[in-house]
């Protein structure tokens, strides 16, 4: 039975996905049932929703689009019809009628077309086809929602008297309208209505010469209102026949009552088909607007989401213009644990909540947006910690609340279940909360539970990588840029780039060093592991498939690179160093040379002395004492650098022994003279001889002049040969 908790509904912003399709509706009645949809619990019942969805969604392709299922809704009227003896108005049974005709329509039309919609036809297929009901309607109402007048033979009489009787009225007083305005009694406007009588309009002075009945006054009192005494009788008449009409459509509408309430039950399901249909319409405009498809489902324990995207956030994007990076998650038996690090910011929890969200609404009978050849299989529970989830109420920590919750996990958890964590294990000291988390990732990693977490531990990096059937994944990282790609990548753990970030946001390099040295080295070279292999890996993700050939080329180069990298890294840091130290250098060289010129201007010995030892006493306690073992250990150091340095020197004593022993046959050096053409041994440029003094010749070379030691020249000539 599959039971999933209004919480994970919540962390996975399910709502959300709600609201959309529920803006989609076209009733009232559609939009609720919208808001209320919910996990399937059983898998015949969800399949049949999901593909009542991916036909409505071919229909928008095909020739034979669905027609209207637009309704006014009338839970009013049913209501009123489960009272005995009740009866409706009259534009209640028009909405009836409509309501009627438009699911008989679509029930033919998807028994015609079963061939395009089985499953939404096995829907309609529940329901009764039926005309009687518009029948009985439409002998009785017409299409403006008015009583006719062959209702009933009574009804029919009674309007017959009442044209002849109106006639009567308005002759009548035709004939009293035309007597008096020819006397000069009426005003302009010479009639008018009140209380839905036709009256005459009497100047006030004449309202005593005009006999009838006064039924008003104007507001400044200078009209008098008054009904002649010849209509009179006939409006007596008239609103007798009024009454009768009145009574007779009562008995009518009563007796219709009574012929329609029996189809209540049926009414029931006409309202209840049509919105239906609404909602699958709504999740249909909804799958159409995020390019969602229906996967595979398998049996096989096996969620494979091939270029997935969070329909939330790819609707936002879109509305934005901004691109959306899809993600390839596969969890299956022989890798059913993803843990995936990498720096914040990088998409983490997107990636988890994209994997988590989808799967809901496919197991609550939504399409979801991923590549065609995707498959997954339904999960009984999904169980979720994401977020800072404090309880004010019942007075919990964050970390209190997630040992609450990894207790109801553990109660949970099971083959059949998938668990989203994200930042498992924070909220307390990292060495113990990572403890326990790897603890809680040994329980549900025994128990066959499918499951992604995001951590920065490297704790969980590492029994990820160490338990067969769990993997590590990171979220790229452009190693230039320090951007984040918004890629997962499967197979490796990532890097916080924790000191990169910090050195790009302006942190001094000092500062960051001196936290280095702070972390055990066992964590900083496991870290810097990590990021040279997510470095690798992004080199290699923006790498043509089309370069396949040149792969070990590439590799090399990238090793060349990491090399120089590492020179520069050093470099950079024994730069720093040195800054730092002539920087303290020029300080201390500032301070004695403000004593200098304070002594120079009061030549007192004993406050030289005294400023001088206080800078010696500062600089001293920022010196620490090494310790006997430190001081052993740098001992023996410089013992091994020392014999190092004595063998390198025995090597280099004996190549000088063999390049002695060996017989050195020298050319004879020619004998210069005045004019010869010559030039220096390690030079190039060519001049002459102009003048020899005790061996030191003076060479012209057009431009200058310059005195050379004889044995630092050749000839010219002699090169040649």
């Amino acid at each position: 039975m599959i039971s999933i908790t209004e919480k994970t509904l919540q962390d996975l912003q399910f709502p959300t996905v709600l609201e959309t399709i529920s803006a989609g509706c076209n009733t009232d009645i559609g939009k609720e049932k919208a808001l209320k949809i919910t996990p399937f619990r059983d898998k015949e019942t969800l399949m049949q929703a999901l593909m009542q969805t991916s036909e409505y969604v071919s229909s928008f392709e095909n020739n034979n689009a669905i027609p209207n299922h637009g309704f006014d809704a009338i839970t009013h009227e049913i209501k009123f019809l489960a009272i005995e003896d009740s009866f409706l108005e009259v534009g209640s049974f028009r909405k009836i009628a409509t309501l009627s005709s438009t699911s008989n329509f679509l029930l033919n039309f998807l028994k015609k077309f079963d061939d395009y919609y089985p499953n939404l036809n096995a829907r309609a297929a529940r329901v009764e086809y039926t005309k009687d009901i518009v029948t009985l309607i439409d002998a009785i109402v017409d299409k403006y929602g008015e009583i006719k007048d062959n209702a009933s033979p009574a009804l029919l009489s009674i309007r017959q008297n009442m044209n002849i009787v109106r006639g009567k009225v308005n002759q009548s007083f035709g004939v009293a309208l035309s007597h008096n305005n020819s006397l000069g009694y009426l005003d302009d406007i010479k009639e008018s209505f009140v209380q839905n009588r036709r009256v005459l309009a009497v100047l006030a002075m004449y309202r005593r010469k005009v006999k009838g009945s006064i039924l008003g006054s104007s507001k400044t009192g200078s009209i008098a209102y008054i009904e002649p005494e010849a209509t009179l009788q006939y409006s007596r008449e008239l609103a007798n026949l009024e009454y009768e009409e009145k009574e007779e459509i009562t008995r009518i509408l009563k007796q219709l009552s009574n012929s329609i309430r029996p189809f209540l039950p049926l009414l029931i399901e006409y309202q209840d088909f049509l919105s239906d249909i609404d909602v699958v319409s709504a999740k249909a405009k909804y799958a159409n607007r995020i390019d969602g498809i229906l996967p595979t489902i398998t049996e096989e324990r096996r969620l494979f989401f091939r270029e997935a995207y969070h329909p939330i956030l790819y609707l936002n994007n879109k509305q934005k213009n901004e691109v959306t990076h899809p993600q390839t998650i596969e969890l299956k038996q022989e890798n059913r644990i993803i843990v995936i690090s990498g720096p914040n910011a990088g998409g983490k929890t997107i990636s988890l909540k994209t994997v988590g969200l989808l799967q809901l609404m496919l197991q609550s009978g939504i399409l979801i947006p991923v590549h065609e050849r995707s498959e997954t299989f339904l999960f009984d529970r999904i169980l979720t910690d994401i977020g800072d989830n404090q309880s004010i109420e019942n007075h919990l920590s964050t970390y209190s609340y997630r040992l609450k919750n990894m207790n109801y996990f553990l109660k949970k958890c099971n083959k059949k279940t998938m668990f989203l964590i994200d930042e498992f294990g924070t909220g307390s000291d990292p060495e113990l909360g990572g403890a326990l988390a790897e603890i809680f990732l040994e329980e549900f990693y025994h128990r066959e539970a499918f499951g992604i977490i995001t951590t920065h531990y490297s704790n969980l990096k590492i029994l990820a990588n160490e338990l067969p059937f769990a993997t590590n994944a990171n979220m790229m990282f452009d190693e230039k840029s320090l951007e984040p790609m918004y890629k997962l990548a499967l197979g490796q753990a990532g890097s916080s780039f924790t000191f990169e970030v910090a050195l790009k946001n302006g942190i001094p390099f000092g500062l960051i060093n001196r936290a280095k040295k702070k972390i055990e080295v066992g964590k900083v070279r496991f870290d810097k592991t990590i990021a040279t292999l997510q470095k690798e890996r992004s080199k290699l993700e923006k790498t043509s498939i089309n370069l396949k050939e040149e792969e070990t080329r590439a590799r090399e180069e990238s090793k060349k690179m990491e090399n120089i990298n590492t020179r520069i890294q050093q470099k950079l840091e024994s730069y720093q160093e040195l800054y730092d130290s002539n920087q303290k250098i020029i300080y201390i060289g500032q301070k004695i040379d403000d004593i200098a010129e304070k002594y120079f201007n009061n030549k007192n010995k004993k406050e030289l002395i005294g400023e001088f030892l206080k800078i010696v006493e500062i600089e001293n306690s920022k010196r620490k004492k090494a310790t006997p073992k430190e001081v052993k250990a740098k001992v023996e150091k410089q013992k091994e650098i020392i014999a190092e340095v004595q063998v390198k020197v025995e090597e280099i004593r004996k190549e000088k022994k063999e390049k002695k022993l060996k017989p050195v046959v020298e050319k004879p050096k020619p004998i210069l003279k005045v004019g010869d053409r010559v030039r220096m041994l390690d030079g190039r440029s060519v001049g002459s001889i102009d003048a020899i003094e005790k061996n030191k010749a003076t060479v012209n070379y057009g431009i200058f002049t310059s005195k050379v030691s004889l044995d630092e020249l050749e000839l010219v000539e002699a090169v040649k040969k």
